[in-house]
């Protein structure tokens, strides 16, 4: 009779629907998954308006916050996960016996996300250690179209359990844990074809494994493992139906043959010596001297930016050829030619300044061309209107145009 009331309170234990009560006490077993639901029907109650109708109307996304109480974090033990702010949120893990006879108070803040109220329980966990209930033989299966909190589900856990109890065949069958791939380095998967994360589920017996579990560790089906190829196990049609189990990652352990011997715990670089409280170090330390610090900081890009300016004013300045050098390297014609160039240059700038200036004297003829005799300038009366002029006058009334000699007659040239 105790052993029945005590397989019922185990099974109490798996169960993932714990209503939220006023009583807050809970007793989980060291060693045994825990569940604990953050219901979001039973907080909406504690925002306002505090009615169960208006809430359910508005639906307010709430967000669940966990820790131990004193501390800003959950027990190392306890997980908790919570998808979106309009699903429950999950509390899970599997107790140890470090953990047992004593309470443990996790302090539980729910936030309405719409209007930023929040409230606060408390949850008791009374731990219990099972010292005369071990489960030797321990099995992890791997279970890949799972997610962690739909695997946490009551109906889901109980079908794997019923499964694995067909299977094995043990007397007593409990599950110790319950661990999302994520938390084993795996990927996130891609959101198509309804892809799933995954979770590790171990479970427990005091019964030795059985056969069919004992296949996966046959050469044929390591090789397959190996080649990344599904090994061949004859109960996976028991688990087909609605699990899909990645036999290649099943882990079977035997504490029988590895009993655990208690830790003794090796202080070295990572725990520090139990010397009482921390004593800071005394305030009266040797001030610094920052100076020579300062004086380098400032001195060598100032040194270096001078040295750049000497180069920089030496190739602008001290390496000019000068006009003086220009011209002696020139030659004379072409020296001429470019004073010709800036003189007319010049006499056309001075023009453009004084429309009624004399004529300039490069427009001016200096001597005949035929009889090389030199020629006075053209002198144009004031009241003279050239504008009527020809630009081009005839050899006669050119009083200036030479006279060329007339060809002879064709009859004289001609023999």
């Amino acid at each position: 009779m105790a052993s029945v009331a005590f397989c019922i309170a185990l099974l109490l234990v798996y169960s993932i629907f714990l209503q939220v009560q006023s009583d807050r006490n809970h007793y989980p077993f060291s060693g045994v998954l825990f569940v604990h639901v953050l219901k979001r029907e039973y907080f909406k109650g504690e925002f306002p308006p505090y009615s169960m109708k208006l809430a359910d109307a508005k639906n307010d996304p709430i967000t669940f916050k966990t820790n131990l109480k004193g501390y800003p974090d959950r027990p190392g033990w306890l997980r908790y996960i919570q998808r979106t702010p309009y699903s429950d949120g999950v509390l899970y893990g599997s107790p140890t016996n470090e953990n047992a006879d004593k309470p443990t108070i996790i302090e539980i803040t729910a936030y309405n996300r719409r209007t930023y109220e929040t409230a606060r329980h408390s949850l008791i966990l009374n731990i219990m250690a099972l010292n005369d209930y071990s489960l030797p033989y321990q099995a992890e299966f791997f279970v890949k179209n799972m997610n962690v909190e739909e695997m946490l589900a009551s109906e889901v856990i109980g079908d794997f359990l019923g499964a694995v109890k067909n299977v094995w065949q043990p007397t007593h069958l409990n599950a110790i844990n319950i661990t999302s791939a994520l938390d084993r380095g795996g990927r996130v998967p891609l959101p198509i074809n309804n892809m799933k994360e995954g979770v590790y589920v171990m479970v427990g017996t005091d019964l030795m494994f059985s056969s069919c579990l004992r296949e996966v560790e046959t050469p044929q089906n390591q090789q397959k493992c190996s080649q990344e190829m599904e090994p061949s196990i004859s109960c996976d049609k028991k688990f087909r139906a609605q699990f899909d189990i990645d036999w290649c990652k099943l882990s079977l352990v035997d504490k029988t043959k590895n009993p655990s011997v208690a830790h003794n715990e090796v202080r070295g670089d990572g725990i520090l010596p139990d010397d009482g409280e921390y004593k800071p170090p005394s305030t009266n330390l040797k001030s610094k001297d920052y100076y020579t610090d300062f004086v380098i900081t400032l001195a060598v890009p100032v040194a270096v930016a001078m040295v750049l300016f000497v180069i920089l004013g030496y190739i602008m300045f001290c390496r000019r050829e000068g006009v003086q050098k220009r011209n002696m390297q020139t030659p004379d014609i072409q020296l001429v030619h470019h004073s010709s160039i800036q003189k007319s240059t010049k006499e056309l700038r001075n023009m453009s300044k004084n429309r009624e200036a004399a004529w300039p004297l490069s427009t001016l003829p200096v001597f005949n061309p035929v009889t090389g005799e030199i020629m006075p300038p053209l002198h144009h009366s004031d009241n003279c209107d050239t504008s009527n002029m020809p630009l081009m006058q005839t050899q006669q009334n050119h009083p200036l145009q030479t006279q060329l000699p007339q060809q002879q007659g064709a009859d004289k040239w001609q023999t």
